[in-house]
């Protein structure tokens, strides 16, 4: 068993920072409660990183704490830009020293260009503005930035073929986003392996998975499907997720294989569009 801690997201170091706020002010959580004009429940769900304050609630917990403002500040860092179903599982991604990610049906959002984002969030929400899906854009592409940071981290990607045929926003964008990953496999940057149709049945055709592993802390893994996602950092679950990695990646092709296939998926979309 991995004996290393749970890698923390940042709604729970906030919730661990206020529970040892609290603690040296030697208030209860029902008296806190009091003095923010809220349950000790809720106190607690705050502590345990479960929920965090509204911002009149954080400008109280400061007053009753006399933390000048620590908490409401605090707070404005931590809005949360994505899908509630995945906000944990992006936190710990900027914290992840090596990510293992496998698609079944569409390049993941870690890869996408911007064009090709918002041809996925355009098909999802038909009846999004077109302000907000340049929002949603931006967000998408922004995570990106940890492949170019000071320490980024290993990269691994493994996509079932049918990733590299669905023309997701028509042929020009498909043939654009294609060479986006062979590009940075050409550099080094991501290790990628695709899973050509001939194997047949493999043991992720269920759904995306995401493993994530950390310096100081147990690994994770994070599953996505329709409306649902999941992060799991219990250790039993965790080593079933890699094992079915594993078992998927001995049967996909090489680097060089898979770096070819891509390139001409991309060529095929580009006569496509001719």
């Amino acid at each position: 068993m991995d004996a290393r801690r749970t890698p923390r997201t940042l709604r729970e170091k906030y919730g661990e920072e206020l529970r040892l706020r609290r603690n040296a002010a030697r208030l209860t959580q029902e008296e806190l409660g009091e003095q923010v004009v809220c349950s000790s429940t809720l106190i607690s769900h705050f502590e345990a990183g479960r929920r965090l304050p509204k911002p009149d609630d954080a400008r109280r917990i400061d007053r009753a704490l006399g933390t000048d403002g620590f908490f409401a500040r605090w707070l404005e860092d931590l809005e949360n830009k994505y899908d509630p179903r995945f906000a944990a599982a992006a936190e710990l991604e900027q914290q992840a020293v090596l990510i293992q990610q496998f698609a079944l049906a569409l390049v993941p959002g870690l890869l996408q260009t911007p064009d090709y984002a918002r041809a996925v969030f355009a098909a999802y929400r038909p009846d999004t503005t077109h302000q907000e899906l340049d929002r949603q854009v931006v967000i998408r592409t922004e995570r990106a930035r940890i492949l170019d940071g000071p320490a980024p981290p290993v990269v691994w990607t493994l996509l079932d073929e049918a990733v590299l045929r669905r023309a997701v926003g028509g042929p020009q964008v498909m043939a654009e986003q294609l060479r986006k990953i062979a590009d940075l496999a050409d550099a080094r940057r991501i290790r990628l392996h695709v899973l050509p149709h001939r194997v047949g049945a493999h043991p992720l055709m269920e759904s995306l998975l995401t493993l994530m592993s950390f310096e100081d802390s147990a690994p994770v893994a994070y599953v996505d499907a329709f409306q649902t996602g999941r992060l799991m950092d219990d250790p039993a679950l965790v080593r079933a997720c890699q094992t079915a990695y594993a078992l998927a990646l001995s049967d996909a092709l090489s680097q060089q294989e898979s770096l070819a296939l891509v390139r001409s998926a991309a060529e095929d979309h580009t006569h496509d569009q001719q």
